[in-house]
């Protein structure tokens, strides 16, 4: 499957295909982007000794932390400078590739990741890349952004440039089983959100909305089985395959609101992404249902995922936000009352809040964070 000029390989123990591939577009000197859960999983060694069969060079990075920063990237970065690599493989969920893309624009291009916020910042051609998802999450196997936290502020910094789309993702659903189940909702829960999203966002187009309703058919039916037998490998590989179309899909148009409500929780409240933007997301929807348009596009989504229009998509999101055990409401998680305006003024300056199909001003932020206070 070709998707603006990445190569997407989807088969059971693609990984293991993981040499082969680099020595295709010309790799010789790899550097491995992974964290250390990946290790104790015993995904990197497989894919390394895929890649040292065929010849390559593999130097490890596996400091890789969830979100993260500019911190995480720099010491990326140092191991980069010294290994001289001509390949650069990001291994793991999205904080491994995003450290992954986040390294190839300094190693490449100098300066900070703050010289990379926006789009198509960076002047240079950046290294091949090839990603490989260990969850079915984020997509990001799929999309030429690297989400990177600024170290003292605490923002998140979106750093978008075609030049970053990973030349090869490898989607393996063996590589997902290990997932610990907090992992399988938490990831699951994002993929969902992004293709609801994404379908509905100013952006879309018929691209993005045929990307986005083809993965939201199948993360919404899968999510459930995936949770109550993580080794169902048919399952496993349909979310994999969902999460990457919802990416494909973010690639071709944007978010939404949802996405601009998780961030602050992540940076202030310490909300794990998914879990964030899914606990806001059936808010969000019910917000911009009440736009005609919005909620034309939604009753399209729904049916698509056959459903019988938004309410019923609203009740389906809840029933999985509880199937995959996430919280409900800013209070399950200890979010008091009075953290609610500095929430919403960040929410409005997140890059996501403009693609928002109905306008959304702090004071809307405001309302929405106070329906989810629960």
């Amino acid at each position: 499957m070709m998707q603006d000029g990445a190569r997407v390989i989807f088969e059971q123990d693609a990984a293991d295909r993981a040499g082969e591939l680099a020595r295709e577009i010309g790799g010789q000197r790899a550097l491995l982007v992974t964290d250390h859960g990946i290790i104790d999983a015993g995904h990197t060694q497989r894919v390394q000794q895929s890649l040292e069969r065929a010849g390559l060079a593999v130097t490890v990075f596996a400091d890789v932390h969830a979100n993260p920063t500019t911190a995480d990237v720099d010491a990326c970065l140092a191991v980069a400078r010294y290994a001289e690599p001509d390949l650069i493989i990001g291994l793991g969920g999205g904080s491994s590739m995003d450290t992954a893309k986040g390294c190839n624009f300094l190693l490449t291009n100098g300066g900070r990741m703050q010289d990379y916020r926006g789009v198509g910042k960076a002047e240079k051609p950046l290294l091949p890349l090839i990603a490989i998802p260990t969850t079915a999450g984020t997509g990001s196997e799929c999309q030429s952004f690297a989400l990177i936290a600024d170290e003292h502020t605490h923002q998140k910094m979106a750093c978008g440039d075609k030049k970053a789309l990973p030349r090869i993702a490898i989607l393996d659903p063996t590589l997902t089983v290990t997932q610990p189940p907090h992992v399988t909702a938490c990831t699951g829960i994002d993929a969902v959100s992004h293709a609801v999203e994404s379908a509905v966002c100013t952006r879309r187009n018929a691209t993005s909305v045929m990307y986005a309703q083809r993965s939201f058919a199948l993360t919404h039916v899968n999510l459930p089985t995936v949770l109550n037998a993580s080794d169902n490998i048919d399952a496993r590989g349909a979310m994999l395959n969902g999460a990457s179309l919802a990416g494909m899909a973010i690639e071709n148009s944007m978010l939404g609101a949802a996405h601009s409500c998780a961030n602050p929780l992540t940076a202030h409240c310490d909300v794990v992404h998914g879990c964030a933007v899914g606990m806001m997301l059936p808010h969000v929807v019910r917000y911009n249902a009440e736009q005609e348009d919005s909620r034309a596009q939604y009753d399209q989504l729904a049916a698509a995922g056959g459903l019988d229009g938004v309410d019923a998509l609203i009740d389906r999101i809840e029933m999985l936000l509880d199937a995959a055990g996430t919280p409900r409401t800013m209070a399950a998680l200890d979010i008091p009352r009075d953290a609610i305006d500095q929430l919403a003024e960040e929410a409005a300056g997140q890059w996501t809040a403009q693609f928002n199909p109905r306008p959304v001003t702090p004071e809307d932020f405001v309302r929405i964070y106070e329906a989810a206070l629960g």
